[in-house]
Parts: C-alpha cells; structure tokens; sequence
C-alpha cells in the first residue's frame, strides 16, 4: 500500500554527498513541514536527494571500522584490544563470534531498506517548478540519480546476504495490515535479474560525466555500469553460483532461494556486463592512471601511489565510482595516521599480514612464494630469484620520481634513478615489485617526514610500550601521502573514496572471459595492462584455464591491497576456510636485534606467530539479524546460523 501525504523533518542543511543523516523518517517532529512545502524548494529538494546518497559506503576509514572489509579480509590486522574501542564485532568476525545477534555496524539488513524508502518518497514527490529551479531536465535527472542508489543499495544488500525480502517501487504505509510488511526472502536470481535491467535502464538515462566539478560524486551511467559488472561478477562465482551449501535454503513458501545446479551462462552474462561498462568507460574518457618517467616509460611507483590520491578532478580518470570524502574531517586524519610509525605520532596499529608481504611480486613478476610447509615456514619460488636471508649491501635504485626509497640527495637527476630501498635492507624486501614499495612500511624503511630509517625493532623510536606497536612489524603505506606528518598536523586532504576503478573492470572481464572461453588473447591483454601500469612483465604464455584462475585472483590480491576488495573476493570465490582460517605471522615484534637468526629470541628477522584468526563455513553469508527474525516470522536464516 503506497502512502500518498507525509509528514517529515524539516531537513537542516547538509553537505550535498559524503556525510550521514539522522533517519529522519522515523521520527515524529515537533515543527515539520509538508511534503508539498518540501518539494517546492529546491535547496530542500537537494537536500532530500543527500540524504538517499547518505549510505553510499566510505571505502577509506569504512572499510575499516564500520564495514570491516579491510580488517575481515587477511591483508590487514588490528590488535584484539581494540574490542574496546568500538571495534568489537570487525575483530570478533576473525575470532569466528560471528551470529545473529552480532551488531554490524552499517547494519545494511535495516538501515539501507530506510535509504531506499527514502528515495522513493524522492521519486513519488518531486516535481518541475521552473521558477525554483526545478526544470523537467533535472528533476528527471534526480529521479534516474535516485533509481541508480535504490539498484546500488540492493545490490549492496544482496552480496551479503545473499537473499532478501524483496518488494521494488512499494512504499508501505505504517498502517498496513502485517501481511503486507511482513514478507519472506525473494530468490536471489529474481533479485539479480532486477538490479541488472534497473540498472542498464538507467544508464541509458544517465549522463557520462557531469561538466561542473562540484557535482563530482553524482551518480553516472558509467557507475551504474560498474555496479552492474560487480554484481553479475559475484553472481557467476562459486559462493552464489550452484553453491552446494545452499541448495536446501528457502523461503516461507517453500520456494529454493538459490539454484541448486551450476549454471556457465552467468560467467558469459558477467563478461559482457564487463564489456559494455569497458566500452561505455573508455568512450567517456576514462583510462588507467599513469605517470611517465622523464624518458616517457610509466612510472610504476608515481603510477600506483598517486593513483589512490589524485581525484578525477586532479587528471585521475582510473575512478569509476566514488564517494568524495571531506579532507578536512577527523576521521580522515584518524584514517591516515593509523597506517603510521608511532615516532611521528601515528597510531601504528594497521599491520599488513606477513602473508601479504609474501604475496607481492618480485621485480621480474614472478611470485617469491608457492605456499607454506607445515612449520609455516615458506616455499620458494627458485624461479622467482627471491631471497629472504641476508641484508643488501647497497642501496637498490630505480628509474622513478616516487621519493619514498630514500634521501632525496641520492637521486640522479641524469639518469632519473632514486632508491627504493637502502643499504642493509633485509633481502626479503628487495628486488620487489614497485606496488610492495608504495603498499608497506617495513623495518628500514625510508620515512622522509622525519628524515631517517624506520626502527620497528623493540624498544626503537617507532614502537611503543601499548599494543598500538606493530603487532608483527609492518605499518601500511599504501593511500597515504608521504607528505602526511601527524607529528606536526599535517594530513591529506580531499582524497577520493574510490569504490570502484577502471582496473577492476579490466581484472573483472578477465575473470570472467577466463571461465566462460578459456585462457584467450583478451584474457591475456587485460591482465597485462594491469601490470604494465605496475611495472612488471606480462603473464607468461601458454597458461591452463586453473592457472590462469590463479594468476587472475593473485593480481588482484595485489592489485587491490588494502582496498576492501580482498574480502569480498574471498567470499565469492569460497576461499574463506584457505586463508581466513590461518594463523598469521610477521616478523618479531620483541626483537631488539638486527638478526635472522631463528635460535636468538631477540633476533627481530625471523618469521613469528603472532595470532590465530578463525574463519567457519557459515560466515560466507550475514546472518539475518536476530531481532528481525524475532519480528518478522515469515524470515528464513541462513544456512548455519
């Protein structure tokens, strides 16, 4: 039942895209105004349309604390103290507490349902009224901006729950009989088959690029492309695609939620999905970010750091989609001195995993390592030429302008060589490709804000007595300026929130070309673009189907690091119990010696246990929350819970 007259808030003004609204429907206000009054002014219209952007995810400090996404993968760890400084339930997923009652923090099974009512209120309401402003070319605009987010927060909805109530375009009235609010899950293929025409509907309508800057964040067709590759993606992959553990799920009418049978078909859907949202991409303008070396080679180091820095304003037309995030707020500052040493005043605590570290490539883009023996002690690649023992003896210089290798006085402007590491680096971080460089800090590493070596070693000028220290002696680098200086509040702003990037869709296509056709030239040319851009060689012929599956997911792991993209790939690719069910390691954080030797307690070079994390088959999904099921008793939990 559609409700035609509201009452609402008289809405305060906000910042047209990036900040949260209080849920404003939901309450009784003492002064409010008629949706008539609303919806005749075009400030308050806008600020409307703000509010149905509002739950777009922020895919920096977010995806950490709030959706988790970087902590509930395995490239990034936090310390279990920080439980109790509201990061209980992200830690708690990698400990496996995971159930029901586990309160998510962007709690997407209640809170994005609002977010679509809100925006279609936005569509029932507003109007043409020329002299506001309001002219039939934007209201229709605002409409298909709206359409876009209702498909998009679907979408967001159903890649973690899998299946949900399901009812689009309804607006149920608070008087409706229970019947009618009350409904069950909605096969999961209905809901897909949805978003995907919604979504291709609304592209068409869509503009490709918005000419003034100030409206940078507004929904495009090329957005609403990407949502749709992403979706088609997850939905051809093994967790959604004839997964076994879900063949016995369904709904209150006894209708299966998902197909129990693989279905090839939906790898080719995905590839094409990938094909238009390429086309579309590259007719608009946009191309991966790249930065050239004086002799007019790519620079793989300014290339990919600047890449997460630069917003599409600034000549970064790699983004897709975006969330623009306020530079100037706490939370960003909190989110970039988090990844730094505590000698400039950083925080310290986000560690990558050693496993990360294992994963980057050697120069040559060869993998330094195959996997892990049961000591954990690591297999490696004699193909790769990677050593992990020993210490440099020079420092390693490379043709690049990125200066976070070393002192700036070494750099040879003659020949455009600077460092990347120095003299005395332990050689399991030397001879890595430049993504390792601009992702991690490790010990020795050249801090130019303070003009010295990093010192992770116990009781060195960046370590600490508190469990902020890291855990396992690596900080994250990657998506935050050198420039940024906590010590003398100097931060990064107007940063982009990328959400998506034109290298996902090129990766996204391969994959699903990979398992529709087989290993074939497009295969190969869109994950050689990729590492062209990175610096390192193309994939070697000749690969088998399975291994160019492998070769894909391991581009990925590196290309995305600590991009929350990681987690979802694991989940879709039911990879969880292989590498989410790991203890994790990392060097020794109470070593106060320079040393590799294993039989030495102090030897701080030497690959150490730090923590368990634990991961059970159930967890692929979100649970339906727990006081929803005791409302709702035409809901069906997921299988394990």
């Amino acid at each position: 039942m559609k409700k035609n007259i509201y009452t609402i808030i008289l809405l305060s003004s906000l910042l047209f895209f990036g900040i949260s609204c209080s849920d404003y429907l939901d309450y009784q206000p003492d002064d409010f105004l008629t949706m008539d009054k609303v919806f005749s002014d075009k400030i308050r219209t806008e600020d409307w349309l703000a509010s149905v952007y509002s739950s777009i995810p922020a895919p920096l400090w977010g995806y950490y604390k709030d959706q988790g996404f970087n902590i509930m993968g395995d490239d990034i760890t936090i310390p279990q103290e920080w439980r109790d400084f509201g990061w209980k339930n992200v830690y708690d997923y990698t400990t496996a507490n995971w159930n029901p009652n586990s309160a998510w923090n962007p709690s997407y099974w209640t809170e994005l349902p609002k977010r679509i009512r809100t925006g279609l209120v936005f569509i029932e309401n507003v109007r043409v009224i020329p002299e506001a402003g309001l002219t039939q070319e934007y209201v229709d605009q605002m409409k298909n901006e709206v359409r876009f987010l209702i498909a998009y927060y679907y979408s967001l909805m159903i890649e973690m729950y899998g299946s949900i109530p399901f009812a689009p375009g309804v607006i149920y009235d608070v008087t409706a009989p229970t019947e009618e609010l009350l409904i069950g899950q909605t096969p999961y293929a209905e809901i897909v088959d949805w978003i995907d025409q919604e979504l291709i509907e609304v592209s068409k309508k869509l503009p490709d690029v918005y000419p003034n800057n100030n409206d940078w964040g507004r929904a495009t067709s090329i957005m609403a492309l990407a949502v749709r590759a992403k979706m088609l993606l997850t939905a051809a992959s093994p967790l959604f695609n004839g997964n076994p553990d879900l063949v016995d799920w369904k709904n209150n009418e006894e209708v299966n939620l998902f197909q129990s049978e693989y279905d090839a078909q939906k790898w080719t859907r995905a590839a094409n999905a990938h094909k238009d949202l390429i086309d579309a991409a590259h007719k608009a303008g946009h191309e991966l970010y790249k930065e050239y070396n004086n002799d007019g080679s790519i620079d793989p180091f300014m290339s990919y750091y600047n890449l997460s820095l630069k917003s599409i304003n600034s000549g970064n037309k790699e983004i897709l989609f975006v969330r623009p995030v306020d530079g100037s707020s706490d939370d960003m500052h909190w989110w970039q001195s988090h990844h730094l040493p505590k000698g400039i005043n950083g925080n310290a605590a986000m560690g990558v995993t050693q496993e990360l570290v294992d994963a980057f490539y050697m120069a040559n883009g060869i993998a330094p390592i195959l996997g892990y023996n049961a000591d954990a002690s690591p297999i490696i690649n004699p193909e790769s030429g990677y050593v992990e023992k020993g210490f440099s003896v020079q420092a390693e210089m490379r043709q690049t302008k990125w200066p976070g290798g070393g002192p700036s006085s070494m750099a040879d402007n003659a020949t455009g060589m600077r460092p990347v590491t120095l003299d005395g680096t332990y050689n399991m971080y030397c001879n890595r490709e430049p993504r390792f460089y601009v992702s991690v800090i490790f010990n020795e590493k050249w801090l130019s804000v303070a003009n010295r070596r990093v010192n992770f070693l116990s009781g060195g000028v960046d370590t600490g007595p508190t469990f902020d220290s890291p855990q396992n002696g690596y900080n994250i680098r990657k998506r935050v300026s050198l420039d940024v200086d906590p010590k003398n509040g100097k931060y990064y702003a107007n940063q982009p929130g990328i959400l998506y990037r034109l290298a996902e869709a090129y990766l996204g296509y391969a994959e699903a070309i990979n398992e529709s056709q087989g290993p074939n030239d497009e295969v190969y040319e869109y994950v050689n673009l990729v590492r062209e851009r990175a610096g390192i060689p193309d994939l070697k012929e000749g690969l088998s189907k399975e291994e160019m599956r492998e070769a894909i997911q391991h581009e990925r792991r590196i290309e995305f690091n600590c991009e929350g993209v990681r987690f979802n790939d694991l989940r879709r690719w039911k990879l969880g119990e292989k590498y989410l069910n790991v203890g994790l390691y990392g060097m020794n954080k109470n070593g106060t010696k320079k040393s590799e030797d294993v039989s030495d307690p102090l030897a701080f070079y030497k690959r150490t246990f730090y923590k368990n994390r634990y991961f059970n088959k159930k967890m692929y999904l979100w649970p339906v929350p727990q006081n929803q099921m005791d409302i709702n008793p035409n809901l069906r939990q997921a299988p394990g819970y």
